[in-house]
């Protein structure tokens, strides 16, 4: 049995990832396993997930994914290269992994590649900071290089879920993956846009009570609205507003804080505990060289304490969040061959190091002002995050 890795956030599941398991079970074979790394109760765009992480697990167990890990929050909160890199790392640690599968608006492996060995080059990375020196931000730097040393074919650059797939094969060469890499056409709308199979068009009529049937499959939703009912979603920003602001005036020091540098941290000074609400914090913060991503990103790693150490380390651990009987079998195989240690029952984390112990309190910790964010105040208990075992369904 061959297994593929994915990794992934599905905020919320929807039909365009069904169409990529299937996908992926298709070109491989139909007896391939599905290992997911999926987001935690945040996301990389720099927001609340709009449910949490067990849910969406569970979700995606329904939904053909056989063992979903967790990708903790430092690393969820990182820039596009982080974020891949992390998810990266924890494929390679688990062991069991014949391949990594994602989706790209190009859906052509090769010109991925070439995009990816082109930007690590000393030239790429010259004219990368030259234009960065100007004032650029690292997108618009990055694709200044790209349009020098690529030509017609540096358009790949412009579309999110090409550079997030080109991080991916930078982070295979780098760690000297023995995973093979595979891409596939997302299904549906594009990235972040209002239309077809996009999560963010599915977030937006979540939160305007408009449950999408028609973009979610009916497991998912049975989940969802549960969830609802119980009034731990869907979660926004909106929901936790003053917890956010309250967080954000008492920060005296920025500088330490993950994502935060080369002059942020004067500006999240100047406007962060001044300003009623987070959407006119973020507007008066967001310059040409700043953009909203980054933004949205820094004040999540403020709000939630999480400081510039992890830029420089790979996750300590393997987190289960959920698994069916398929993820179980993986399991017990990862067990004797994985690289790091496996975690299934929280209380675990403590006889491993303290490198892993202060992760899991820094993940409790987030979960803890996640939960600050549901309607219903009898789930905003604290503590959630040392008593929850992974789910597991057969």
């Amino acid at each position: 049995m061959k297994t593929a890795g994915i990794i992934c956030e599905y905020n919320p599941f929807h039909f365009g990832h069904l169409g990529h398991i299937e996908k992926t079970r298709s070109n491989i074979g139909e007896n391939t396993a599905i290992v997911c790394v999926m987001s935690s109760n945040y996301v990389q765009r720099g927001d609340f997930a709009v449910f949490n992480k067990h849910a969406r697990a569970k979700a995606a167990i329904l939904n053909g994914a056989d063992l979903v890990l967790e990708l903790p929050t430092p690393f969820v909160l990182m820039s596009a290269e982080g974020f891949a890199n992390a998810g990266v790392c924890l494929l390679n640690a688990l062991s069991v992994c014949d391949y990594l599968s994602f989706g790209s608006e190009a859906n052509d492996i090769i010109l991925l590649q070439e995009a990816a060995d082109m930007i690590i080059t000393e030239k790429a990375d010259m004219i990368t900071k030259e234009q960065l020196d100007k004032g650029d931000s690292y997108a618009t730097a990055q694709q200044h290089a790209a349009n020098t040393l690529m030509g017609k074919n540096a358009s790949v650059f412009k579309l999110p879920n090409n550079v997030l797939g080109i991080e991916y094969l930078k982070a295979l060469k780098k760690t000297k993956s023995t995973m093979i890499p595979m891409t596939m056409n997302r299904t549906g709308g594009n990235h972040d846009s209002d239309t077809g199979y996009s999560a963010s068009a599915v977030r937006k009529k979540l939160r305007c009570n408009d449950i999408p049937y028609d973009l979610i499959p009916e497991t998912a939703i049975e989940i969802f609205k549960s969830e609802i009912s119980a009034g731990r979603g869907p979660v926004s920003i909106k929901n936790a507003e003053q917890a956010i602001l309250s967080r954000l005036r008492s920060i005296k020091d920025y500088s330490k804080i993950l994502g935060i540098s080369e002059g942020l941290e004067q500006r999240f000074m100047k406007h962060a505990s001044n300003e009623p609400t987070v959407e006119l914090i973020m507007q008066k913060i967001k310059t040409k060289r700043y953009p909203f991503s980054r933004i949205r990103r820094a004040l999540f790693n403020a709000i939630l304490g999480i400081e510039k150490e992890y830029a420089t380390i790979t996750p300590p651990y393997i987190r289960i969040l959920a698994m069916n009987e398929t993820g179980t079998s993986i399991l017990k195989k990862a067990q004797k061959t994985a690289k790091l240690p496996i975690i299934t029952k929280p209380a675990s984390v403590k006889s491993i190091n303290e490198e892993s112990i202060k992760l899991f309190n820094s993940e409790a910790s987030t979960t803890d002002f996640y939960v600050l964010a549901y309607q219903n105040e009898n789930d905003r208990h604290g503590n959630q995050e040392w008593r929850k075992s992974p789910i597991i369904l057969n």
